[in-house]
C-alpha cells in the first residue's frame, strides 16, 4: 500500500490541531449518539435493556452454517469468510468498533472503543475520544494511529461500502492524544458519523501487512474483540477462545454478553448434513425459515423430551423483501413487461398451500410491516413532490396505495394469469410457436436460476413448471457456495433468490443496494442491476433528513420506486422468527426490538 492518504491524514492532522485545540471550551463528549433525536439510554447506565449482567461465564455455543468458507477475512472483496467474526447477528466477536449500536432502538450508538462522541446539529463533522483502557487483544493499546491507519486500508483495499464510505471524508484529524475529527464535505449524508462509529472495525497498525490485506488468507487477525480465533479447520470450523482480559468486559454495552468461553463455529456443505448435525447436537441454534420444515421436522428425541424447544419469537424490525431477483443487466430482462409478466407466473398462493402449509404471508414492499412501507398507503403531498421529476418511473396503483402482488387461484395453472402474462409478453416481442416461446429469430425464451440451497432449488423447481407451461425453459442450478458467491459478486447469473433485510433506520446500505454506482461495481449488493437518477435522488433524500417524518417520507418514495420497478418476483415473509435452541443454552427473558440476541445468551455451566 503506498500510503498516500495516512500521509495526507497526518499532515492535516498536524496542521489543524493546533487550531482544534485552541476553540474554547464546549461541552463534555456524549455517551452515545442516534440517527433522530437523542440515545434511549441515560449516561451511565449499567447495561443494555436485552442482556442480564447477572448471566454467568463459561461453557460453549456452537453456531452452524451451510457451506464452506475460504478466508479469514470479512473486510475484503475476495474469499468468503466464515459468519460469527463480525456478524450483525451472532456478534463483533473478534474486533471492536468505536461504538456499540443497541440492538433495542431504531439507530442509536453508545461508547465502545470511544469512550466519548460529538458532532454539531449539521453533522459535518464527529469526533471520537478513545477510552484509554481500549487495548488490542496482545495487549497493545488502541491508538489514534490505529484508526487512521484503519481508515486509510478500508479505503484503499477493502469492500467497496468502506470505499463509498471514506470517500466523503474531507479530512481525519487528530484533535488530542486520544480523539481524531472525522470532518466531511457537507453534512447532507446524516448517517456517515453513525456508519463510521458504529461499523468501522478498528485495526492494529503493528500487526496488519498493508500489503497483503486484500488477499484472501486463513492466517487469522488480531483484533480488540471479546474473542479471538483459536483453531481453523479450512472449509468446516473456526474456534473462537473468549479472552479473558478483555478491556470492555465491565462497560455499560459489554455488562451481561459474551458469556461464552468459546463459539465453534461449523460448516456443513450439504443442507441435509446441516440439518442432521442440530437434531444431534453438533451445534446449538437453528433459525428456519421455512414454516413447512417448522411443521414437520422437529420430531426427532431432543425435541419430543424438552432438550430443544421450539420457540416463535417477536421481531420489531421490518419483514424487508424476500424475492427472485432479476439481474436487469442481462437483456432479457430489460424490458419491465417480461419482468410483470414472470411475477404474475409466480404461483405464491399454491407454493405457500403445498410447500409452506399457508405459514407464509405475501411480500410486497421492501420495508414490510413498518411505517416505511409504501403499501396499502396513498403518497403524501410531501412524498408526491419528492417524486415529482421522475413520475413517469411510477406505477399509478403504487402511487394510490392500492398495489397489491398478484393473487392466483392457488391451482399453479391459474389460466387467467397465464393469458395475462402471455398478453404482456407479446407485447414485448414474444410468442408462443408450439410449446416454446420465441422472439422474432426463434430464440426461445430461456435462463438460468442460480441455487445455493436446497430449499431454494424446491421452490425454484414448482416456479419453473409454471414457466413451461408458456413456453419458457428456466433450468435450474444449485451450485456450491464458493461457486455461488463468486458468480453473485460478479453479477454473473441470471436469477437468484434474494433476502433485502429491512432495519426501522435504513441508509447508506440503501446505496450499497440499489445505486447507480453500485449497478457497476462488482462486490456491491446491486444484484438487480438498478440504476435509476430517482433511486438516488430518493436515497440522497433519506440520507439527509434532519427529522423523522421528513426520514420516514423519503424511505416510503424510495419504497414506492422499488415497487414499481418490479427488481424481483416478491415472495413471502414469517410474521416471527422461528428459532430451535437446545435447552443447554439460554437466553434473557426480555428480547430485542430487534429480536434475538444471542451475544447475550449463556451455556450452562456444565455444558
Amino acid at each position: 500500500m503506498s500510503g498516500v492518504i495516512t500521509r495526507r491524514v497526518f499532515c492535516l492532522g498536524t496542521a489543524s490541531a493546533g487550531l482544534l485545540l485552541s476553540l474554547p471550551a464546549r461541552a463534555a463528549p456524549a455517551h452515545g449518539i442516534a440517527m433522530h433525536g437523542e440515545p434511549a439510554l441515560p449516561a451511565g447506565f449499567e447495561h443494555l435493556p436485552y442482556a442480564d449482567p447477572a448471566a454467568p461465564k463459561g461453557g460453549t455455543f456452537a453456531l452452524g452454517f451451510p457451506g464452506s468458507f475460504d478466508s479469514l477475512n470479512p473486510f475484503i472483496v475476495k474469499g468468503n469468510a466464515p459468519r460469527g467474526l463480525s456478524d450483525v447477528l451472532y456478534g463483533y466477536n473478534v474486533w471492536d468498533t468505536l461504538l456499540y449500536r443497541s440492538a433495542d432502538e431504531a439507530f442509536s450508538l453508545y461508547g465502545l472503543l470511544a469512550e466519548g462522541v460529538e458532532m454539531p446539529p449539521d453533522r459535518s463533522w464527529v469526533e471520537f475520544t478513545l477510552n484509554a483502557a481500549a487495548k488490542f487483544a496482545d495487549g497493545q493499546p488502541v491508538t489514534v494511529d490505529d484508526v487512521l491507519f484503519t481508515v486509510d486500508l478500508l479505503k484503499t483495499k477493502g469492500r467497496p461500502v468502506y470505499k463509498r464510505r471514506f470517500d466523503k471524508v474531507v479530512s481525519v484529524d487528530r484533535v488530542g492524544e486520544r480523539t481524531l475529527r472525522f470532518s466531511f464535505a457537507d453534512g447532507a449524508d446524516r448517517e456517515l458519523p453513525l456508519l463510521i462509529g458504529g461499523y468501522t472495525p478498528i485495526l492494529p497498525r503493528h500487526a496488519v501487512n498493508p500489503d497483503t490485506f486484500d488477499q484472501s488468507s486463513m492466517k487469522p487477525m488480531l483484533g480488540s474483540g471479546p474473542y479471538q480465533v483459536a483453531s481453523v479447520d479450512e472449509g468446516r470450523q473456526v474456534v473462537l477462545k473468549r479472552n479473558p482480559d478483555y478491556w470492555a468486559r465491565e462497560l455499560p454495552v459489554k455488562r451481561g454478553c459474551d458469556n461464552f468461553d468459546e463459539i465453534r463455529i461449523e460448516y456443513f456443505k450439504d443442507g441435509t448434513a446441516f440439518f442432521e448435525a442440530f437434531k444431534s447436537g453438533a451445534f446449538d441454534v437453528y433459525i428456519d425459515t421455512d414454516p413447512g420444515h417448522w411443521a414437520k421436522a422437529y420430531d426427532f428425541p431432543a425435541a419430543k423430551d424438552g432438550r430443544v424447544v421450539l420457540e416463535k419469537i417477536a421481531n420489531g424490525s421490518p419483514k424487508g423483501m424476500t424475492g427472485f431477483v432479476f439481474n436487469t443487466r442481462r437483456d432479457l430482462f430489460k424490458d419491465a413487461r417480461v419482468r410483470e409478466a414472470l411475477t404474475l407466473l409466480f404461483d405464491f398462493e399454491a407454493v405457500n398451500r403445498t410447500l409452506y402449509y399457508g405459514a407464509y404471508a405475501r411480500s410486497g414492499s421492501y420495508f414490510q410491516g413498518s411505517s416505511l412501507s409504501a403499501l396499502g398507503v396513498p403518497a403524501s403531498e410531501a412524498e408526491k413532490a419528492l417524486l415529482a421529476p421522475f413520475e413517469d418511473q411510477l406505477r399509478p396503483d403504487v402511487m394510490a396505495g392500492t398495489y397489491a402482488p398478484p393473487v392466483s387461484d392457488g391451482s399453479g395453472r391459474d389460466r387467467k394469469a397465464l393469458r395475462s402474462a402471455l398478453d404482456l409478453l407479446g407485447k414485448a416481442g414474444w410468442k408462443l410457436d408450439g410449446r416454446r416461446l420465441v422472439d422474432a429469430g426463434g430464440r426461445q425464451f430461456a435462463f438460468e436460476f442460480m441455487a445455493k440451497v436446497a430449499d431454494e432449488e424446491r421452490l425454484a423447481l414448482a416456479y419453473q413448471a409454471t414457466l413451461k407451461l408458456v413456453g419458457i425453459d428456466m433450468s435450474v442450478r444449485l451450485v456450491d457456495s464458493t461457486q455461488y458467491y463468486d458468480r453473485q459478486k460478479a453479477f454473473d447469473f441470471d436469477m437468484l433468490q434474494m433476502l433485502w433485510t429491512a432495519t426501522l433506520s435504513p441508509g447508506n446500505e440503501q446505496v450499497n443496494r440499489w445505486s447507480q454506482k453500485a449497478a457497476v461495481t462488482e462486490g456491491t449488493f446491486n444484484y438487480a442491476g438498478a440504476s435509476s437518477p430517482a433511486i438516488d435522488a430518493m436515497i440522497d433524500a433519506m440520507l439527509s433528513a434532519t427529522e423523522r417524518p421528513a426520514f420516514e417520507t423519503a424511505v416510503r418514495a424510495l419504497d414506492r420506486l422499488l415497487i414499481s420497478g418490479l427488481y424481483c418476483i416478491p415472495l413471502y415473509h414469517l410474521p416471527e422468527d422461528l428459532v430451535a435452541r437446545w435447552t443447554r443454552i439460554h437466553r434473557p427473558d426480555t428480547t430485542a426490538l430487534t429480536g434475538i440476541q444471542p451475544s447475550a445468551w449463556w451455556a450452562d455451566a456444565k455444558s
